[in-house]
């Protein structure tokens, strides 16, 4: 091989060192994973949305010390932060003070930040709980209708228009409201959250089934599957070995996006007062009672922006986790 015309003398030799100093090192490859957290690393708006939500979660699971360190028990009167000749908060800004860091409500002084800290858990155990129902029920649908098609897919077809058709606000108003204080081996509040999981999960699993079943349409084309499928693997090994690891991204993505609606949904419920019974704080039932005193902005501003700022993180962050795993972003 001759060297360049513009290079002579040493410069033009081939120096077999620096050919090998590399020889050793072994070439590291990345996983799916490893790209996508590097991806979403980069994502200052994803990142951040992701640290609210764990700060979210840590103030749902530590509620109780949070409540006690700095503020009041949730259901506590406190007639003296009451003005008795109008029912209002004493001072300003609906008492916001040291003693009660976000004011007390009206008439009966109960602590604001103690009651949104303490709605919580409810917020995120029915959202979690509710979209998990959902993912396991529109994954299993979705990979079956996708991977054996046929009369089968058509079947599970269309079931989901008839679920995706089915005025849910109504029906869930509806069963709600008629809802026992005893059933299941649960009672009052127990059995009422397990019947929102249920309601919310069970009839929000279409969505999320149609994604799953498009992507196992086109991942049972794929030459790994026809790979085991030659081999003698079973249906049962190539939809738990081959197809649902692969469908693990978008569940993951498309989950933590149904987690805020399933949140607003819970609030809505809540709201319109078929859902968690009061004197249980939930952020839903703050605003319904917030509606009577609308001269007084921050009872309604607080509950509000708690859900709020849930939902926005949720998105924010699902967004981010879609981008991160998507092969075709840059």
């Amino acid at each position: 091989m001759t060297a360049p015309l513009d290079v002579s003398g040493s410069a033009a030799e081939a120096h077999p060192e620096s050919v090998l100093a590399g020889a050793g090192k072994a070439i590291q490859g990345r996983s799916l994973s490893r790209i996508a957290w590097m991806r979403l690393r980069r994502d200052k708006v994803a990142l951040g949305g992701g640290l609210i939500v764990v700060l979210l979660i840590l103030v749902a699971i530590f509620s109780g010390p949070i409540i006690a360190v700095f503020g009041h028990p949730p259901l506590e009167f406190h007639q003296d932060a009451i003005d008795q000749s109008t029912l209002l908060p004493k001072g300003t800004f609906g008492g916001m003070s040291g003693e009660y860091l976000l004011g007390v409500e009206p008439v009966n002084g109960r602590d604001i930040f103690s009651r949104i800290v303490a709605g919580a858990w409810i917020s995120l155990l029915i959202g979690f709980l509710a979209t998990l129902l959902s993912v396991v029920i529109g994954t299993t649908l979705g990979v079956i209708a996708g991977y054996f098609g046929g009369w089968v897919d058509q079947v599970i077809g269309r079931l989901m228009d008839v679920f995706l058709a089915f005025p849910l606000l109504v029906f869930a108003i509806a069963l709600a409201g008629v809802i026992p204080d005893k059933g299941f081996g649960l009672e009052g509040n127990g059995l009422r959250i397990a019947m929102l999981i249920f309601i919310i999960g069970f009839f929000s699993w279409p969505s999320i089934g149609r994604i799953v079943r498009g992507q196992t349409l086109s991942l049972r084309e794929r030459e790994f599957v026809d790979a085991a499928k030659s081999l003698g693997a079973r249906h049962g090994y190539i939809l738990f070995r081959e197809v649902l690891p692969n469908l693990l991204a978008p569940i993951l993505v498309y989950a933590t996006l149904l987690i805020p609606t399933n949140i607003l949904f819970e609030a809505a419920l809540s709201f319109l007062g078929v859902g968690i019974n009061p004197p249980t704080p939930t952020w839903g039932g703050m605003l319904s009672e917030a509606v009577r005193f609308y001269t007084l902005p921050h009872f309604v501003l607080f509950p509000g922006l708690a859900i709020f700022i849930t939902v926005l993180a949720f998105n924010v962050f699902g967004d981010g986790l879609r981008d991160a795993f998507d092969p075709r972003a840059r």
